[in-house]
């Protein structure tokens, strides 16, 4: 079994960005949170969260991620269910989406992108007075965090089987748990 401890040496030795640290971080604390409410396995999911971007550094690009890096994984004795629960999040790879923590993966990596770029505009920079909401107001327009695709949020929502708003409420309270390694807590007066 890997620790957290363990995963995080992995991600800071192949992630240099911070922000990319922290959009892991921010899965991580999602598929925590996710766990908690549908009595998972709460070091698995966060393991899988923390770990499903861990190499895109070193391969950006659908040929290399993330399948090229579960060899790492595999060679750092990281749990091979975890592997595959990681490779489960990227649609080219064949891993099927059957199990819970696999659908909530998807439905949220994309997610915390966008909760992040939301937080980061609003006068607070902060996620402690992020509601949905905002997120919503921000939706629609396209060329706002463009990098987050909208259809995969909704895709990722469905097949997770929790409506798209609630799931965005969802995702803004676990990230809150960990608003100062994102970054996010800002100036909440």
């Amino acid at each position: 079994m890997t620790t957290r401890s363990e995963a995080l040496a992995i991600v800071q030795e192949h992630v240099k960005n911070e922000g990319l640290i922290r959009h892991m971080l921010a899965v991580e604390a999602a598929m925590r949170w996710y766990a908690r409410k549908l009595s998972g396995d709460e070091e698995a999911w966060g393991l899988a969260g923390l770990l499903h971007d861990f190499d895109w550094e070193i391969h950006p690009s659908l040929e290399g991620h993330p399948q090229n890096g579960a060899a790492i994984l595999r060679d750092r004795g990281v749990p091979e269910a975890t592997i595959q629960d990681v490779l489960s999040h990227a649609d080219h790879t064949g891993v099927p989406r059957d199990t819970p923590l696999r659908k909530a993966l998807a439905a949220c990596d994309e997610l915390t992108g966008l909760i992040m770029a939301v937080a980061l505009v609003r006068p607070s920079r902060s996620i402690l007075d992020l509601e949905p909401k905002s997120v919503k107001k921000k939706w629609k327009d396209k060329a706002f965090a463009a990098g987050a695709h909208r259809e995969d949020i909704e895709a990722g929502a469905a097949e997770f089987g929790v409506e798209l708003w609630e799931h965005v409420g969802n995702v803004i309270e676990a990230m809150r748990g960990i608003a100062d390694d994102l970054g996010l807590r800002g100036q909440v007066s």
